[in-house]
Order: structure tokens, then C-alpha cells, then sequence
């Protein structure tokens, strides 16, 4: 006998566009999906509110995202505030299968995206993002921007802007701003004090590490870990390891960074040095090739590299390959390179984000509040629509200070505030010692 909801779905998505893997598995991502949502009370206030004034009434977002169960709560959030919207991957290791279908099939989100889908499939994702003639881009990564900037230049015209969480695409972003190319807002959504301090650091911190034990079932007890970057996903990572009792040894560029870590009880070292004590490396940096071909050479047998950077070019993996005799896999997302001089390099989630790859990436607790950044930021540009300038724009501090109280509240935690006289005087340059 065939369900009501059955016959409901299949009706449904004969008027959804879409690509995902199976829609089948949308009950198991509908069960996920609300179990990441007892732990995103901010986002959910914010749907409930979006449901009643809907503020993207008309406007169409296009959204390149990991495709999680936590991002189907932003997804959801856009969907209620009236927006027609369109997600893919931004990634082509991170999608949950169940949690696309899901989108698709219960709350009639076009979703484009397939786990391990090839780059192929990735990019053509990419340029269906952009057929969708967005008014709004949510980048991760600035793929979809990068691709209207350079293919589709006479869309730019049809955006109110786009908003950013990745310091890769921040990154990015500052590259096209220096190059007269970016001609309209961009929201940096990654530098909000709710975003990077928790989402960089504590959600990175743990899910990186779950990833590399989700992948292995080593023990990290003991071991020497080498987090190369000390920005806030490194010292989250470095955190993490420590607390686990490895030995955590950091590599850096930037001498700043590099006395900071050593002042939090770190070793420091060049990675041509560090490559032959390690042994598990973990790219935070966002750069390309921090792990080269001399690194491989010095490198330990058994040695264990991967990446929680966004792009997978931290490690140079041709390079490895060239080095390699054989290449095979020894557990899920686990694959061991014999090199031609006989040792063995362990690289984990081919290289390309551990946390996602082989974990479900950073807990619903901490993705809440960057992705009620995200969709504060969206409408930003809808309120502020024609009066921003092009460029990059922080999120409003009071917005930031807003997302932090209402998490505070959300947890049954209340903090004090100043006092008329305490006022004063932090606003008077005459009250002295």
C-alpha cells in the first residue's frame, strides 16, 4: 500500500528541480535534521520570525554551502522568510545525502548536490547556481562569486550581494576588491565575533579531530600532531589535540602568530623540521602546498597527513602521487601511499576537509550562530538594498552582540549590565584616578 505522504512527496517533486543522490533516504534526513535542531535555538527564532514578516518575499538566493544538517536549517530559515532558493555543495566530500533529499522532498528546496560528486558534476552545480540568476549569493568558499565575476559578468547587475563565511573566501574576496572586480557588498560573515571565535575555533577544534578518529581509531595520546596555522581554526585544533594528550608542535608564517603559540605552551618549528618528528599533520592555513615533496621525503613511515582547510590544496598530493609506487585504500577515507623509497604516507579524506569528509562536520551548538549570522547578513542587503557600497562590509556589531545574548539565553545563562554611574563613566574623560 502507498502512503499519503508517499504519493505527497513524489507530487512534490515533480514541480522541484533538483540532483541528489536518493530520494529515499529524506526520512532519515528529516529525523537528523530535527535532532540537529534541539541544539540551534538562535536560528530557530529567527525562522519563526522570517515565517511571519518574510523578508525575502521575491528574492532569489542562490546558496553554495556544505550540505548539512545544519545547513538545512539556514536553508529552512530562507525558505519560511519567502526566499526562492537554490543549494549546492560547496564541496564535493561534505554533502549528506539524507539531508538533501530531505530538503527536496520535504520542504521543497531545489538542492543540487551528491557526496564524493566528481569535478565535473561540482562545477556544472556551480553554473545551475548561477541559472538561477541569483539577487543573493551565500558563498563558502566564493566559488559561485568567482564564476559571475569571470562567465556570467552581465548577471552582476540582478545582485543585491552576496555574504561569506570561509577565511578562504574572505581571502578571495580581498583579491578581487584589489583587482577593481568586486562592484558589489559582500557581507564577511566569517570576521563576526559569534562566527569565528566559536564556528573557527571550537567547532573546527573538535570535528577535525573526530574526523581524523572517525577515519583511523588511532590514539592521539602520545602522539605527535603537527597543526600547521595558528589562526583560530589552528589553535582550536591545537586545543583539541592537547586535550587528548598529544604533543602538539605548530608551524607558521606569521611571527605574531608564531609567539602567540609558543606563549600557549606550544613547540614551533619549520615544517622541514617538523616533518620528521610528526605523526599526524593536520593544514589549517588556506593557503596551497604547505606539505611538499621535501616533506614527504624526511616524513616517518606510517606518517598520517590531512587537511581542515577548505580547498584541497594544502597538501600536495601530485606531488605524493609522482613519489608513489602504489596507492590503495585501507579504510574508509583512509588511503596509504607507498613511496618508491619505501615508506608509507597515510593521507586522510583525500585531502580535502577531514571534519566533513569523514565526520558530519562542526556541532549544531556552534553552527547556529554562524548561520544566524548568514541569514541576518542576507537580510542586511535586502534592508540596505542601493545603499551599501561596493566592497566588504562587516556585520553590524550590534547584530553580533544581539546573536551572542540570544544563545546566552537560549542557555539558561544571564550576564550583568552597567549601571547608570559605571555609564558615565566609561563615557567621560574627566573621572581620573
Amino acid at each position: 500500500m502507498i502512503s499519503e505522504n508517499y504519493i505527497n512527496m513524489v507530487a512534490t517533486l515533480v514541480q522541484i528541480k533538483h540532483e541528489v543522490k536518493d530520494l529515499s533516504l529524506a526520512p532519515l534526513g528529516k529525523q537528523r535534521i530535527e535532532w540537529a535542531g534541539r541544539e540551534m535555538p538562535v536560528l530557530r527564532q529567527i525562522q519563526e520570525r522570517y515565517a511571519k514578516e518574510k523578508p525575502f518575499a521575491g528574492i532569489r538566493i542562490s546558496a553554495c554551502c556544505h550540505v548539512t544538517t545544519e545547513t538545512a536549517h539556514l536553508a529552512i530559515a530562507l525558505k519560511m522568510g519567502g526566499a526562492d532558493a537554490v543549494l549546492i555543495a560547496s564541496n564535493p566530500l561534505s554533502t549528506q545525502d539524507d539531508v538533501a533529499a530531505c530538503l527536496v522532498a520535504d520542504y521543497g528546496i531545489s538542492v543540487y548536490a551528491m557526496r564524493g560528486e566528481d569535478a565535473a558534476t561540482y562545477e556544472r552545480h556551480v553554473y545551475t547556481a548561477l541559472d538561477h540568476r541569483p539577487n543573493i549569493i551565500i558563498d563558502d568558499g566564493s566559488d559561485v562569486v568567482a564564476a559571475l565575476i569571470q562567465h556570467r559578468p552581465k548577471q552582476i547587475s540582478d545582485l543585491i550581494g552576496t555574504t561569506e563565511e570561509t577565511t578562504t573566501g574572505i581571502v578571495r574576496l580581498r583579491a578581487m576588491l584589489r583587482d577593481g572586480v568586486l562592484t558589489f557588498p559582500a557581507m564577511n560573515v566569517n570576521d563576526a565575533d559569534t562566527k569565528h571565535f566559536f564556528d573557527n575555533r571550537y567547532g573546527t577544534g573538535q570535528s577535525t579531530l573526530d574526523g581524523i578518529l572517525r577515519a583511523t581509531n588511532i590514539l592521539l595520546a602520545g602522539k605527535n600532531i603537527v597543526v600547521a596555522g595558528y589562526g583560530w581554526c589552528g589553535k582550536g585544533t591545537a586545543l583539541r589535540a592537547r586535550g587528548m594528550g598529544a604533543n602538539v608542535i605548530i608551524t607558521e608564517i606569521d611571527p605574531i602568530r608564531a609567539i602567540e603559540a609558543v606563549m600557549d605552551g606550544f613547540r614551533v618549528m619549520p615544517m622541514d623540521e617538523a616533518a620528521t618528528v610528526g605523526d599526524i599533520f593536520i593544514t589549517v592555513t588556506g593557503n596551497k602546498h604547505v606539505i611538499r615533496a621535501e616533506h614527504f621525503d624526511t616524513m616517518k613511515d606510517g606518517a598520517m597527513v590531512c587537511n581542515s582547510g577548505h580547498f584541497d590544496i594544502e597538501i600536495d598530493l601530485k606531488s605524493l602521487g609522482a613519489k608513489s609506487s602504489d596507492v590503495k585504500t585501507v579504510r574508509s577515507f583512509t588511503q596509504e601511499y607507498r613511496l618508491n623509497n619505501g615508506k608509507s604516507i597515510i593521507v586522510l579524506g583525500e585531502g580535502r576537509l577531514i571534519n566533513l569528509a569523514a565526520a558530519e562536520g562542526h556541532p549544531s551548538a556552534v553552527m547556529d550562530m554562524s548561520f544566524a549570522n548568514q541569514a541576518l547578513a542576507c537580510e542586511h542587503l535586502v534592508t540596505n538594498k542601493g545603499k551599501l557600497e561596493p566592497g566588504i562590509h562587516s556585520i553590524p556589531v550590534e547584530v553580533d552582540r544581539e546573536i551572542a545574548r540570544l544563545k546566552l539565553e537560549a542557555m539558561g545563562i544571564y550576564i550583568d549590565t552597567l549601571t547608570p554611574d559605571q555609564i558615565e563613566y566609561t563615557n567621560s574623560w574627566t573621572s581620573g584616578t
